[in-house]
């Protein structure tokens, strides 16, 4: 018998239909996952709607490139074997929409003892554990209310910048719901700040500032993540004031700007730069995450009394703190309403790759001088990826060019996370019609835990520079404990060979192996290696006691505070 309900239907579309019409219209444009009996019906409508289906674990790499990604599991082991990735992008701040099929409505209701659960009749289990990760949840249980959680879930997803957790039964997949709601954009505007609130916040902010003597700006993740990239450009600009980026903010500004001096992560930094940010009398931090690997170990030797903290959901003024403000607002009042006359805008230090710096008589190849040389191999519009461990914190000493995406996992720091975003990444910038480089710098150690996402990258046709620093096993945790413990070893590949494995089609595909700085020299300075027309693999081999200043600090750091009682 019909259902009554959908009879006054002006334009019946199936609630599958609906929710990846809805990512298309956000952005999406490629859904990552992997298929399973619970879900595999609604995956018969990506192509209707526009969306290209992609596999695997990539979707905070896509996001991060392209604004929002989303990710298809099958209940249970599908949705509890990419957890973790999840977990990754709350931790970071990345928009992820995690889609999970699950078993039919009355399946759950009768708590049926079906393959992928616990057995015990529970269908809750794995949502509750997955709440925790989430900014928003939309059990879409009953088609009448399918459309509104769908639409507010999305809206959550972009504004929090942070993943949401939609469940689509298998009944529900075909439902009709109301079609009409498509005709009409999900609202992604941030919420506006009460006018007297930002008003008085700016005041407040002016007065501190245009009272400093030496005032410096420090850009971190959050003004990526929360989109206020153009209100920092424009404040450097207005102000003229010193500006940093922390790890975690690489990318944030335009490293060739004339105010740009460096990376600033306490003792981590290098010395000038870690001498002016330190000597400031109020330091504007924008989006700021002050975890351990951010701060190469809590070393900042800065004080609150001197700090204003802009956020998204709120101010700090030394130790006032402004709730229910955004960052947005009152960085753009700031920049029309400051009197310049009365900033003192006293110019920092310059960053620079610094090669011939770091150049010694020796062959080999050295973490301090590859970053450096690394910067000068960069293009405009790059793409960089670097992976939990020497490529983290190596990449603090190689300078961007403008309009340059970093991606990393410092806050999260699962090991092997950068091949599958550096396959997002890539699939992200070709679907967004741009021509840019993807460009990844992966330890061997890591590389090996998730090596099948290159098998994704050629069936893909993506094109991204891969470069493996081969040292023997895992460095980061050799530093921190256990230098020539086994556990810290690896089995030794032929990495450039997996390539092959993966099947990888003549002329598709180049692959090099690398060992002295000449053969680098050689290697950046080849045009077509540059142009990146195909995919390419790099065998780099660094010694396995060499690890970047930074590193080595961090981890120091990390080793104490393992070991307080």
């Amino acid at each position: 018998m019909p259902d009554i309900r959908e009879s006054g239907l002006k334009s019946p579309i199936d609630v599958a239909e609906y929710l990846f019409t809805r990512l298309h219209q956000i952005g999406v444009r490629s859904v990552h996952g992997v298929p399973g009996d619970f879900n595999l019906v609604a995956l018969d409508y990506l192509p209707k709607t526009g969306l290209k289906w992609t596999g695997s674990y990539a979707a905070d790499g896509y996001a991060r490139v392209k604004g929002v990604a989303a990710i298809i599991t099958t209940f249970g082991v599908g949705e509890l074997s990419a957890i973790n990735a999840i977990a990754g992008s709350y931790s970071e701040r990345v928009p992820v929409v995690h889609i999970v099929g699950t078993p039919s409505t009355i399946s759950q209701k009768d708590g049926m003892l079906l393959h992928h659960t616990l057995g015990n009749g529970n269908f809750n289990v794995f949502a509750d554990m997955s709440r925790e990760i989430s900014c928003a949840m939309a059990k879409l249980n009953d088609p009448f209310e399918a459309a509104t959680l769908i639409d507010y879930a999305l809206q959550q997803c972009w504004i929090q910048s942070r993943p949401v957790y939609i469940t689509l039964p298998t009944d529900m997949v075909q439902k009709k719901i109301e079609g009409e709601r498509l005709k009409t954009p999900i609202d992604l505007h941030y919420p506006e700040n009460d006018p007297r609130k930002e008003d008085y916040v700016v005041d407040v902010v002016l007065k501190y500032l245009l009272a400093a003597k030496n005032p410096v700006i420090l850009v971190d993740a959050c003004a990526i993540r929360h989109r206020v990239i153009d209100e920092v450009h424009a404040l450097i600009d207005k102000t003229g004031l010193p500006a940093f980026v922390t790890p975690m903010g690489k990318g944030a500004i335009d490293e060739t700007h004339p105010n740009y001096g460096g990376v600033y992560a306490g003792d981590g930094s290098q010395p000038d730069v870690q001498e002016r940010v330190e000597s400031s009398d109020l330091i504007l931090t924008i989006g700021a995450i002050k975890s351990d690997f951010n701060t190469a170990g809590f070393s900042y030797k800065t004080s609150q009394l001197n700090t204003i903290d802009f956020h998204s959901a709120h101010i700090i003024v030394r130790y006032s703190e402004y709730p229910g403000v955004h960052m947005r607002g009152v960085l753009r009042k700031i920049v029309e309403t400051i009197d310049l006359s009365k900033l003192s805008a006293v110019p920092g230090p310059k960053a620079m790759n610094k090669v011939k710096e770091n150049e010694d008589s020796s062959d080999t190849i050295t973490q301090a001088w590859f970053w450096p040389k690394v910067g000068e191999f960069f293009q405009e519009n790059d793409i960089i990826v670097t992976e939990t461990g020497t490529s983290n914190f190596g990449i603090w000493e190689a300078k961007f060019k403008p309009k340059t995406t970093a991606i990393s996992q410092v806050l999260w720091g699962s090991i092997g996370y950068s091949v599958g975003a550096c396959q997002g990444a890539a699939l992200a910038t070709r679907d967004a019609g741009e021509n840019r480089r993807t460009i990844l710098f992966v330890g061997d150690g890591s590389f090996q835990l998730t090596c099948q996402e290159i098998s994704t990258i050629i069936r893909l046709g993506l094109k991204p520079i891969i470069f493996v620093i081969c040292n023997d096993g895992f460095t980061i945790e050799r530093y921190i404990h256990g230098m020539d413990a086994a556990y810290n070893d690896i089995a030794a590949w032929k990495f450039k060979d997996i390539v092959n494995v993966f099947g990888a089609k003549e002329g598709t595909t180049k692959t090099y192996q690398i060992k002295t700085k000449d053969q680098v020299n050689k290697l950046f300075s080849d045009k077509s290696f540059a142009a990146a027309d195909v995919f390419q693999f790099v065998e780099l081999y660094i010694p396995k006691d060499d690890a970047p200043r930074a590193l080595k600090l961090t981890a120091e750091a990390s080793a104490k505070t393992n070991s307080k009682q």
